[in-house]
């Protein structure tokens, strides 16, 4: 059997991703098989165009299999090339509607591995009610809106937020600059200050963590310390990012999101040494950190 080859497509843009990265490497070591990382920017079409420059190589040099994480859409019609080719395809954190059909038609290794990010959304807006009881102003950063992980994120938030939260959101694009721009437009604009904001909750740690960057540098005063003593909530929890952050009093929950592109290269190795598909898609489970019941509600 030949070597084993596989690539790692990736936008490595926050902590996150660096984690995604070390854990695929960490994974294809042990297993001995080669992993080729290729780092991308945030954009679709860049995506588009290297998935396609890979399954359009030579047969002796095409990629065992391709791992990503969608940027923008899910890149159907390469999949069903690389279905057709022998191209093992695994989706990171996103279930893709094409899979069910493509596995019934070709026997190539097709599957996604991911967390279920409505139940990230549901866990960070149950940490959301516990912290106030009474209501108020949500602050929410969302990641980009052509992300699925972003759109049920928020769905996930808002089935189980209370009813007397109202929902505040601003755009960024997972990283920690790109919150901390929008947050400083919205406090130069005075927009935060029309509401009373009883809480910021961004979709990772370091949107979060640029969030309250903003508010230390474009406050002051009375100001400053009321936004320093609010709740701020995060997710992903790395150890080194969102759990010390928690651990410092940056933040004041995170919702944990085990890195899972080690779980989808151990999938598929198996996968394409045994032949057997392995589940449609394969979850990991998203924590509180800390557990929800410990945090002390603001009065």
């Amino acid at each position: 059997m030949k070597k084993i080859r596989l690539v790692l497509l990736v936008v490595e843009n926050n902590d996150y991703q660096a984690a995604q990265v070390a854990a695929a490497e960490k994974a294809a070591i042990r297993l001995g098989v080669e992993l080729h990382v290729i780092h991308i920017e945030h954009s679709a079409i860049a995506q588009s165009q290297q998935v396609l420059q890979l399954l359009q190589r030579p047969p002796d040099t095409r990629p065992s299999g391709i791992l990503f994480e969608p940027v923008g859409t899910p890149l159907a019609q390469a999949a069903r090339l690389a279905a057709s080719s022998g191209v093992a395809w695994v989706v990171l954190n996103r279930e893709v509607d094409y899979a069910a059909e493509l596995r019934g038609q070709y026997p190539t290794p097709f599957f996604s591995v991911s967390t279920s990010h409505v139940e990230v959304g549901k866990i960070q807006g149950q940490q959301i009610a516990r912290l106030l009881p009474g209501g108020g102003t949500l602050l929410y950063i969302q990641g980009p809106a052509d992300n699925a992980a972003s759109t049920q994120r928020r769905a996930g938030l808002e089935s189980v937020k209370p009813a007397n939260m109202e929902v505040r959101a601003l755009k960024g694009l997972w990283t920690e600059e790109s919150a901390r721009h929008a947050v400083s437009s919205c406090l130069k604009l005075g927009l935060a200050k029309s509401h009373t904001i009883g809480a910021v909750a961004a979709q990772n740690d370091v949107m979060a963590l640029g969030a309250r960057k903003a508010m230390q540098e474009y406050t002051a005063g009375t100001e400053f310390e009321r936004w320093m003593n609010i709740p701020f909530l995060g997710c992903d929890g790395l150890p080194g990012t969102g759990q010390k952050a928690v651990r410092t009093g940056l933040l004041t929950a995170t919702v944990v999101i085990p890195p899972n592109a080690g779980t989808a290269v151990e999938a598929v190795v198996s996968a394409i040494q045994t032949g057997k598909q392995p589940s449609q898609c394969i979850y990991t489970s998203p924590i509180s950190f800390p557990p929800i019941e410990s945090l002390k509600p603001r009065v």
